[in-house]
This record gives structure tokens, sequence and C-alpha cells, in this order.
């Protein structure tokens, strides 16, 4: 991790596991932040909500993720036929996301759109950057929830799925997301241990069913 040498990984153990719903297709649950989804390359990474999960759910596979920092809603899938299906689901975007931040300063228009192309920052990976030639399509929606005195509760709902969507898009409107080590300046740092970002709605078709699903989690930091 170029962007960040002086990462030391502690992941949380309480909760181990925050299961929110579960049944023969699917499992549901609430990711601590600073609990990485997948597994990382080095062996002191290997602690991770998958494999978390499959100690107790050993057929889990993961679906899609959440950066290690943020919290809230991931949702897993404990058969083939419900992975293929919540896959296609997230791939035609049918699914909607919707994640609360708080970002540092006052955001001017009380609601908007961020239509900014992404692109890994190479050099500094697994940063992203804003790349109007060459990076691919980003889209985020947001609207303001509430002023604090030095920032903003957001709600941010990206349309796209980009990695690290979310944080570069509010820093690129100038309000970097408070307690982001790798994309906030040293004030909005300071205001906040951990990265002020949660995905708090997750609603999709049930794989078998078809049922309209909507999962929520309140927000730690609200």
């Amino acid at each position: 991790m170029a962007a960040n040498p002086d990462f030391i990984y502690q992941p949380p153990m309480s909760p181990y596991l925050d299961i929110i719903y579960q049944d023969s297709d699917i499992v549901v649950l609430n990711k601590s932040s600073g609990l990485l989804t997948v597994p990382g390359r080095l062996d002191e990474h290997k602690d991770c909500l998958q494999h978390r999960v499959q100690r107790v759910l050993p057929t889990a596979t993961i679906v899609h993720r959440l950066d290690m920092a943020t919290s809230g809603i991931i949702i897993m899938a404990l058969n083939k036929p419900a992975h293929v299906e919540i896959s296609r689901q997230f791939e035609k975007r049918l699914t909607e996301k919707s994640y609360i931040a708080r970002v540092y300063g006052k955001l001017k228009n009380q609601t908007g759109t961020v239509d900014k192309p992404l692109i890994c920052d190479w050099p500094n990976r697994p940063m992203q950057k804003v790349d109007e030639e060459h990076g691919k399509k980003a889209l985020t929606h947001y609207k303001v929830l509430e002023y604090s005195e030095e920032s903003t509760l957001v709600q941010l709902i990206p349309v796209t799925g980009r990695s690290h969507q979310l944080r570069v898009h509010m820093l690129s409107l100038g309000h970097p997301i408070l307690g982001d080590r790798l994309y906030a300046h040293e004030k909005a740092l300071t205001i906040s241990p951990r990265l002020q970002l949660h995905a708090y709605v997750l609603t999709l078709l049930h794989p078998k069913s078809q049922e309209k699903m909507t999962f929520k989690v309140d927000c730690p930091f609200h």
C-alpha cells in the first residue's frame, strides 16, 4: 500500500460478526469499520469478513465489497444460483444503495450530482483519481441531511460502483469525508478517528423468490 505506509491492520473483534438477516440463499451482515471484506496478500491481513462468515457458513461467497474503513451492509450468497443472480443485479444496477457520510465543511447545494470519471492513481495505488480522458464513468447523487459547525451530514447514492467512488467524488467537491486516511487533509482527519462513511440501505430482489427486500443498518456516527 504505497499510499499508506504507516498502516497497521487491527481489525475490530467486537462484534466479531453481526448477521442482520439469513435464509437458505443469502446472509446479510453489518460490517464494522476497520475490517477487510476479503483477505489481503499478507498473512496479517487474512482476518476479514469473508473468513469470519465462512467459519459459520462455509458456502458463503462474496458478491460485492465495502472498503475496509467503511461500515455497513454487505450481502453474501450461500449457493451458486444465488451468487449468479445477485451478481447479475449488481452488474445491471438493479440494486439500490444508500450511504451516509459526514464531510468536511458545508456543502453549498442541498442536492446535487457528481458525474466525474475515475481511474486508479497508479503510483499511489490503491488511491483513485478523477480523469476526464481515461477514467471510467462514475455517477453519485447527494442530498444534505444536516449541517454542523465544521461538517455536513449527507446521503450519498452511487449509481455506478467504482472503487473509492464516494470518497473521491466528495473530495472533488472540496469536501473530503471525515477520517479518510487516503484522501482527507489534516483537519478533516483530526475530527474523526474513523472514516465517516456508512452503507446504510441496500435494496434488491431475493435471488430465489424475486421478492423485493430492503435492509437498513443505523449509522454509528449519527
